[in-house]
């Protein structure tokens, strides 16, 4: 691969990282909605971003395609609906805590989700881990407890985020389809309730949309290129950047949330706090370590010395 389409690709890859980052002062705009609300716009909006996307970049026969070869590819199918259940469970989880004051907490789950994908794929994909990721994952697991036992009540947001999207991620690799087409389908399946939910509010008085502001109307509509903006510029940088290098770059998104959440909104990080996160951040060092070349020349001089002895 060429070296301008890598640093292309690590500039897209940045940039999805930077949006995903500063999207909770998006929702923070919206802290007057429901999290339920903005979820059923949030869904509805992507959709029809994402048909516009197809259309303008002539891909909607491909997305026909797609839907017809689900006829024959069930397993695929099954998991695209999956996929599209976790990733609003995702949504949803998080645009509320951002909305009730927990965003230090959404940093903490999207530090922990790729140790989540580590064991996931060690538990499903039986995959073997090296000493390095173990460490990684026992040093994470400590991280979890101090503030569990600390605070008395189990971090459930970070966890939920952490294992809703780290499970989309390996159904992700069942649904074998094109990135844009893919997020079109993913919205498309939870789209008709999200609609449905939307006309229950508009003929119940309940809601926001319509009735509000102007700007809430534009904010609600604007929610659909916000949260496909980030995946499709995602999809076109993983493409042609390293995974090591994909993995360094994912940490940008929680660490400017976690700033936001304690210089911008004033949540307050306790000490026990930055005990779990100094745990948590050693793990991550470690398992980015891991996957470079020299830490894997190591790994592989021990093994060999292991079984000389």
């Amino acid at each position: 691969m060429k070296k301008n389409e890598v640093q292309l690709g690590a500039i897209h890859a940045a940039f999805s990282y930077l949006l995903w980052g500063l999207l909770p002062i998006y929702w923070k705009l919206l802290n007057r909605v429901e999290a339920k609300e903005i979820l059923a716009n949030r869904v509805f909006w992507s959709f029809v971003f994402m048909v516009f996307v197809l259309f303008f970049s002539k891909k909607l026969g491909l997305l026909v395609e797609t839907l017809k070869g689900f006829a024959r590819r069930k397993k695929q199918m099954y998991a695209l609906i999956t996929a599209s259940i976790l990733i609003s469970i995702n949504w949803f989880v998080y645009i509320w805590a951002v909305n009730n004051g927990h965003l230090i907490e959404t940093s903490l789950g999207y530090y922990i989700n790729p140790l989540v994908s580590i064991l996931l794929g060690m538990l499903v994909l039986k995959e073997k881990l090296s000493i390095y990721q173990y460490i990684s994952f026992g040093l994470a697991t400590i991280g979890v407890l101090i503030i569990t036992i600390a605070h008395g009540e189990f971090p459930w947001v970070a966890i939920v985020l952490a294992l809703t999207f780290g499970v989309y991620g390996l159904v992700k690799k069942v649904i074998n389809v094109e990135s844009a087409v893919g997020l079109t389908l993913e919205t498309l399946v939870v789209t008709p309730i999200a609609a449905i939910y939307m006309i229950v509010l508009f003929f119940t008085g309940s809601n926001s949309f319509l009735s509000a502001k102007l700007s809430t109307d534009l904010l609600l509509i604007g929610a659909g290129a916000a949260t496909a903006l980030p995946l499709l510029y995602f999809a076109k940088g993983a493409q042609k950047i390293p995974l090591s290098l994909l993995g360094f770059l994912q940490y940008i998104a929680p660490t400017i949330t976690l700033l936001l959440g304690v210089f911008v909104y004033d949540e307050h990080f306790s000490k026990v706090q930055l005990l779990s996160f100094i745990f948590i951040w050693s793990a991550l060092t470690i398992y980015s370590l891991s996957r470079t070349k020299l830490f894997a020349e190591i790994e592989l001089k021990l093994r060999k010395e292991k079984t000389l002895s």
